[in-house]
């Protein structure tokens, strides 16, 4: 097409943006990270490996890790889980689709989306063999985290409004800033990186439901892995590519707000505002999920004396989770009107086994599912909720959650995350390599090498 308009952005009082998001993903330095900024990070990646673990014997992973054999290449990096060692490459893909095949994975509001599954499998499959550190990995680690937020925050919210999935999108360049932290790229350096991962960003928010989802996480960290790794050998590409005309902002989002998304974190941390999942389904049907959890403990409330039930909640999640009549597991997870009637119904929504064909098909839990009516509000917090159950003698109740404020005790999350990470990773593990992977990530920046990680997370 020719003569088509090339999209400038408006000058700024900023630094070029790319520019300085490198230089800020440079910038990390173990010892001046503060205790629970560490600790955080421990956190995310034991969660991380709950949820990869868990998706080992995924249909998902079978398929990419059979594709890849086929394939073939020289075999640098382990499949957390199965154990096969493929291409780095490859393991970027196969774990980061694994870590989000089961939708159970952190969240971050500010990426709007799901961080540590895009970096995480990219800095494994670099690090493996290579004699990375635990304090060189957690530098890195916080390097990728806080540019997924930054990146996310700087053309938030029209680029999730558009459609497009910022897990897939923002997250490459939190991975290729992840990579070139690691690989000790200067600052052009991991500018051009962040080029290279820019023009191969894509996830379309239309496939959510389908193995498409989970496999942007991966399609994310092979991005930003090879990004990192083409750049430190002289790739090039554009070293503006967030801001330039036609580039990653311009074509991506009706919004650019550079001064606030280079600016200070809220908290100082993009990290300390991630959220963890207690819930094995789409983050937004959280906020309902709590509402009925309260609603039952506090009035004791039995599926069978429901009449009705109200739903308000933000419009944007018309676009992401309100699957009418789920007909698998994976659909399940993205319904609104299901989620809301496992809670009711005393279904275990943490449990992974709750979200099958045969519960979507449940003809009890499609009842109390068409009973849900749901109130679509304009610009509320998409992490929000409000709820009114009607019962059949007349009583009304109401209950409201958010979802979206962070644990402020990080030790008591940590307990949390323990107990997730057991019920996911034992089964597949055993107990004795399950307990030997958990001790080793608690004592990550003690570790001379990231392989004694992987060493315990296979079968």
């Amino acid at each position: 097409m020719t003569g088509s308009a090339a999209i400038a952005r408006p000058a700024t009082n900023t630094p070029p943006p790319t520019a300085t998001l490198a230089q800020q993903a440079l910038a990390y330095r173990f010892d001046a990270l503060p205790a629970d900024v560490v600790e955080l990070a421990k956190q995310c990646l034991l969660d991380w490996f709950a949820v990869t673990l868990a998706a080992a014997d995924d249909p998902l992973v079978r398929i990419l890790a059979s594709d890849a054999e086929e394939e073939g290449g020289k075999p640098l990096a382990t499949l957390v889980g199965l154990g096969t060692r493929v291409a780095r490459l490859q393991a970027a893909l196969i774990n980061g689709a694994a870590s989000h095949a089961l939708d159970y994975d952190d969240v971050n509001m500010w990426m709007s989306g799901h961080p540590t599954v895009t970096f995480t499998p990219a800095l494994l499959a670099q690090a493996e063999g290579n004699r990375v550190s635990g304090r060189a990995f957690i530098e890195a680690f916080i390097a990728g985290y806080e540019t997924a937020g930054r990146a996310g925050w700087l053309v938030a919210p029209g680029h999730y409004a558009r459609g497009f999935h910022a897990t897939a999108t923002i997250g490459a360049f939190a991975a290729a800033a992840a990579c070139a932290r690691l690989l000790g790229l200067d600052a052009e350096r991991t500018a051009t990186a962040f080029g290279i991962a820019g023009t191969q960003a894509a996830g379309l928010k239309s496939v959510f439901g389908t193995m498409c989802k989970p496999l942007h996480a991966g399609m994310a960290a092979r991005a930003g892995l090879s990004a990192a790794r083409w750049a430190a050998k002289g790739f090039t590409s554009r070293g503006d590519i967030l801001e330039c005309a036609q580039g990653f902002a311009a074509t991506h989002s009706a919004d650019f707000n550079p001064e606030r998304a280079l600016g200070a974190p809220p908290n100082d941390f993009h990290i300390r505002n991630n959220l963890f999942k207690y819930h094995a389904a789409c983050y937004l049907t959280h906020a309902p999920i709590e509402c009925v959890k309260a609603l039952r403990l506090n009035h004791a409330i039995q599926p069978e004396d429901v009449r009705a039930i109200r739903l308000k909640i933000d419009g944007e999640t018309d676009k992401v989770c309100n699957i009418q009549q789920p007909t698998s597991g994976l659909e399940a997870k993205f319904s609104l009107k299901l989620t809301t009637a496992f809670a009711l119904a005393g279904v275990d929504t943490a449990a992974l086994s709750s979200y099958s064909a045969a519960n979507a098909g449940n003809a009890r839990l499609a009842r109390l599912r068409d009973k849900v009516a749901i109130d679509f509000q304009s610009g509320w917090p998409h992490t929000q909720a409000e709820m009114s159950i009607e019962l059949t003698d007349g009583r009304h109740f109401e209950a409201r959650h958010d979802s979206g404020v962070p644990e402020s005790d990080v030790s008591r999350q940590g307990d949390k995350l323990v107990a997730k990470y057991r019920s996911l990773a034992t089964p597949v593990l055993g107990e004795a390599k399950a307990e030997a992977l958990l001790s080793a990530v608690q004592r990550l920046e003690a570790l001379d090498s990231i392989d004694d990680l992987l060493a315990h997370a296979v079968r």
